[in-house]
């Protein structure tokens, strides 16, 4: 382990920026869980009752890249993801069903992504909806003194591990997705969580600005308390299935 990465780890602290080459020094971040790829429009109902149990979950969305000067397409994935079991549901196959509109509409579970505001405008092309409990990376790690906004530098800051963005460009609209796209979309969202919960076990510096990120600020009120609430009940939660015997956890499971 390099000098570089020790002192990260070891820092009471986070870094406020990091170089391109300081990142490259660090272990690839990798969902190690289940990855649902919905393509079809009878899977939805049995994603999104998982989704609805969920406190928290990931947020973000590819688009395939267009190499033409004005030309912007439509928004082909939409990845949600729970610390087990990530969804990423191929927009350019199925439509965005009312039921996941519940789930985007819920102020109840908390998205959390990087850059939201684009990825809520992307999906708004497809269909208007009105968001709650979103909350973006970008706008909250500042309290923790952390100056970068990409997500491959937050994850580096924050979790000691980079977000490769091989993939970023490649074809989201292809008729199947490679194991690649695959791992880059669902580790895409699911380090959003990750880095979230890290900041949340850590004291920051300022108080955290918890605004919901909204398309349409006049029709709907930001409830900045609501959602640093939710976020204080998600952490106990967490702590108390953490603390649990190794059998307990596997009962309370089946």
């Amino acid at each position: 382990m390099s000098n570089f990465v020790a002192q990260l780890f070891d820092a009471m602290t986070f870094l406020s920026t990091i170089s391109n080459e300081q990142t490259a020094e660090l272990a690839s971040a990798r969902f190690d869980g289940r990855i649902v790829v919905v393509d079809r429009e009878e899977q939805i109902e049995e994603v999104c009752r998982d989704l609805s149990a969920q406190t928290i979950i990931g947020f973000d969305t590819e688009t395939r890249p267009s190499f033409k000067a004005g030309v912007t397409n439509k928004v082909a994935l939409l990845q949600l993801s729970t610390h087990e079991r990530c969804y990423l549901i191929r927009l350019c196959r199925t439509k965005l069903h009312n039921a996941l509109l519940k789930i985007l509409s819920n102020p109840r579970i908390i998205k959390i992504g990087a850059d939201v505001a684009g990825d809520l405008r992307s999906l708004h092309a497809l269909r208007h909806f009105h968001e709650r409990g979103f909350l973006d990376l970008q706008h909250i790690v500042p309290a923790w003194g952390i100056e970068e906004k990409s997500l491959r530098k937050m994850s580096a800051i924050v979790l000691g591990q980079r977000v490769s963005k091989a993939q970023r460009l490649s074809n989201w609209e292809a008729s199947t997705l490679t194991p690649q796209q695959q791992m880059y979309a669902a580790t895409d969202a699911w380090v959003c969580i990750s880095i979230y919960e890290k900041l949340l076990q850590t004291e920051p510096l300022t108080e955290p600005k918890f605004e919901e990120v909204i398309s349409d600020a006049g029709a709907i009120k930001r409830d900045a308390h609501k959602l640093q609430e939710q976020s204080s009940k998600h952490m106990e939660r967490r702590r108390r299935v953490h603390h649990r015997k190794p059998k307990e956890r596997i009962e309370k499971q089946q």
